[in-house]
């Protein structure tokens, strides 16, 4: 099985290179990551100039990879459609510094890039662990990523979906287990904005608040120490509603 791997954080990322040597172990893996950060660029793409790759050498990572001047899903696209057409199996994203957990999977980049390779209908893998004291457990994540993968891997290879797990940053003694479980809350951010002349503003993100996880979704299990694993599927039409339309 071929596995691209990618990221939000750019192609110097630990978790992107400990993340590749993991998979290594079992898959054929080929790397293309951002070659800067694309944290919260979401499902962007460039349309309007070349984009540059480039061949770089991962540390311990005896596969191809490439660095490119794009977003995480430029890299998946130029992996499935440009350099590898035809011999990709699934994507794995990852692995990101910090959660990508409730709402904030509309903002991923990590996530973006998974939903991408489902465009080209491929299966995807997101993988973060949690960044706490300037620090994420990103070779425990690693190792467990590839451990459910290959625990769900004939569901995951079998749809077009994303698979979301984040990690959260404990010793692997004091990991609780892993659990399926639902999207949990929503994060709402709040702005403050400062004149700077009469027909100028600027508008500063101030505080992320975020409401209450819900018993028994992600951001429930990850507080108690879970890993959490979050089928994701992404549905472009919805019949139900689209005969109310035809209806009226």
């Amino acid at each position: 099985m071929k596995v691209l791997v990618t990221n939000d954080d750019g192609i110097n990322s630990e978790g992107l290179r400990l993340l590749a040597i993991e998979l290594e172990k079992l898959y054929d893996v080929v790397v293309i990551a951002p070659d800067s950060e694309k944290s919260a660029c979401s499902h962007g793409i460039t349309l309007r100039e070349s984009m540059v790759l480039e061949e770089v050498k991962l540390e311990g990572f005896k596969g191809k990879a490439y660095s490119l001047s794009g977003t995480p899903a430029d890299c998946v696209r130029a992996g499935l459609e440009a350099m590898y057409k035809g011999q990709i199996d699934i994507v794995f994203s990852g692995t990101n510094k910090g959660y990508n957990a409730g709402v904030d999977v509309i903002y991923s980049g990590t996530v973006s890039a998974c939903a991408e390779a489902n465009v080209y209908n491929k299966p995807g893998v997101a993988v973060s662990a949690q960044y706490k004291d300037g620090e994420s457990e990103f070779s425990l994540a690693a190792k467990y990523a590839v451990e459910i993968f290959e625990k769900y891997k004939d569901i995951v290879l079998d749809n077009k979906m994303v698979l979301n797990i984040n990690v959260p940053k404990v010793s692997e003694e004091d990991l609780a287990g892993y659990a399926v479980c639902e999207l949990g809350e929503m994060v709402y951010d709040t702005f403050s904005v400062e004149d700077i002349s009469d027909t100028k503003k600027l508008i500063h993100l101030k505080e992320r608040v975020f409401t209450d996880a819900k018993a028994h979704t992600d951001r429930d299990f990850l507080k108690r120490g879970y890993i959490s694993i979050t089928p994701i599927e992404y549905i472009f039409g919805t019949p139900d509603l689209i005969d109310k339309f035809r209806k009226i």
